[in-house]
């Protein structure tokens, strides 16, 4: 990070701004962008290490600019959030590589005989990207500390990322997960992959979606049998109103968060 960029992105902290980075090389997949949110209060307090919550569809994470029904506006829930006493995460916002985004947030062979490419893109980010992430921000280490989360085809792959890496995540979130993907074969991973000895799982679907608020309710009871405890360690949310779109899971987030992010 130059100097200039150093300046630059001290006066975007100071506002209570996010900011972008310059791409970054993942390897196996390509060049990818990052939107970046600190805390209020990051750039006064310089003693605090903070979580962080990795979002995949950066892009519509923050802002509205290329999103059908607008961003999750996720800086004004945080900074609400945190003005009423919660610890809140350093967010990074992974852009998704456009047509390439179904095969990178896909963790199985697509009905096209793609190998999905969902393990590169979560090693290089428990890797490489979070290694710089310490290195530049204040940030706590840890799955006590790590979340991961997206929607669709993001919150498929952050329900799937904290069984694969349990040593790096600790906390999904996963709005209308695509659960369909590939015969439904996230149901056949959790129910043998070994139970996170610390995880939190938030995930939800919307009454426009009934395809997905079935198996939804049948994976929540699945992780719930298999030891998440229902209000503790696993929220499951059929929310009547909703539909598969950002205003949807914008209007979501607060509660999300708040399950999530509670001590």
């Amino acid at each position: 990070m130059t100097t200039a960029t150093r300046r630059r992105t001290r006066r975007i902290i100071e506002r209570g701004h996010t900011f972008h980075t310059e791409p970054l090389e993942v390897p196996g997949i390509g060049q990818r962008r990052l939107h970046v949110y600190l805390p209020p209060g990051y750039e006064r307090d310089t003693q605090r290490a903070y979580p962080v919550a990795y979002m995949f569809d950066g892009q519509n994470v923050f802002g509205d600019e290329g999103s059908f029904a607008g961003g999750w506006r996720m800086h004004r829930v945080l900074d609400g959030l945190r003005a009423r006493g919660l610890q809140v995460p350093i967010v990074v916002g992974i852009h998704h590589g456009g047509p390439e985004r179904i095969l990178e947030l896909t963790p199985w062979h697509t009905s096209s005989g793609q190998e999905g490419r969902a393990n590169a893109l979560l090693d290089w980010i428990a890797g490489d990207l979070a290694g710089q992430v310490r290195s530049k921000l204040r940030a706590l280490s840890g799955p006590a500390h790590t979340l991961v989360g997206g929607s669709s085809m993001g919150g498929l792959t952050a329900l799937y990322a904290v069984f694969r890496r349990p040593d790096f995540f600790g906390g999904a979130l996963a709005m209308s997960p695509s659960l369909w993907v590939s015969g439904g074969a996230i149901f056949r991973y959790l129910s043998v992959q070994p139970l996170p000895w610390r995880c939190r799982v938030y995930m939800d679907a919307g009454g426009r979606e009934r395809w997905l608020q079935n198996s939804g309710a049948q994976l929540a009871n699945l992780l719930a049998r298999r030891g998440l405890e229902p209000g503790q360690h696993l929220m499951w949310r059929a929310d009547p109103r909703g539909g598969h779109h950002e205003r949807s899971w914008r209007r979501r987030l607060p509660a999300a968060l708040r399950f999530l992010l509670r001590p």
